[in-house]
């Protein structure tokens, strides 16, 4: 019963953070070096405030609407699936809230190849000191220690990637890296090694189709934050499950 009501819950959770967040998808999803959208697509309307659905009459309905209800449904499902692997753990908590925002990187880096500061930056912060609470409270199942460890490793690692071939990752994604490395590691190290490897697995196969249906080249760029995201996702289902 119990169980039921935690999944219940962060159902709709997901479902009403979910349909908050088109207007910042739209927003942030601007090339890098632009200022953040102020006007709907047409022009005719301005866009204030973060949170919420597009303003009405901006054109372009059915396609709005499609990506406001994608959003929501990836947002539900994704808090659906954690609280399930989670349980009553006091670590669900931190992974329902950092889901949101998460979702929000991932439809902003497919749109324009940008993972922005004001959202990767908050959220290394936000995992680290919202894991170090739950870390506080009983019957957590991972370890702080570890979690900090975690951001600190994979960081690092991707700054060296990064240095290394500036190309193939970018900086943004060494800025996420601090996040996914401190909610892999909570589960250990393991996890850690399993989430990192999920997300290049999942980039390398999306860049593979591409090149066989001939829509990039062995060198086109593709956006990375969106696979590292997905791979640190499945890397938590699991270390949830296990702990």
């Amino acid at each position: 019963m119990q169980q039921t009501l935690i999944v219940v819950g962060a159902v709709l959770w997901g479902a009403a953070a979910g349909l908050l967040l088109p207007r910042a998808a739209y927003r942030f999803s601007v090339p890098p070096g632009e200022p953040w959208q102020t006007r709907c697509p047409s022009g005719e309307h301005e866009v204030k405030g973060w949170l919420g659905p597009w303003p009405d009459g901006c054109g372009n309905e059915g396609y709005r609407k499609a990506r406001a209800l994608l959003l929501a449904l990836v947002t539900t499902a994704a808090c659906a699936a954690l609280a399930t692997a989670t349980g009553p753990r006091p670590e669900l908590a931190v992974w329902l809230l950092l889901t949101p925002p998460a979702v929000v990187l991932a439809a902003v880096d497919f749109a324009v190849m940008r993972l922005p500061d004001v959202l990767t930056l908050p959220m290394g912060a936000a995992s680290l000191a919202l894991l170090g609470v739950a870390a506080a409270l009983p019957e957590h199942g991972g370890s702080w220690t570890t979690a900090g460890l975690g951001a600190l490793v994979l960081s690092g690692g991707y700054f060296v990637l990064f240095l290394i071939n500036p190309n193939g990752m970018a900086f943004g994604d060494v800025k996420l890296a601090v996040a996914l490395g401190a909610v892999l590691g909570w589960y250990g190290w393991g996890v850690l090694l399993l989430g990192t490897f999920a997300g290049f697995v999942f980039a390398a196969g999306y860049g593979g189709w591409l090149v066989a249906v001939r829509k990039a080249g062995r060198r086109t760029a593709i956006a990375f934050g969106p696979f590292l995201l997905a791979g640190t996702f499945a890397g938590l289902l699991l270390g949830a499950y296990a702990a």
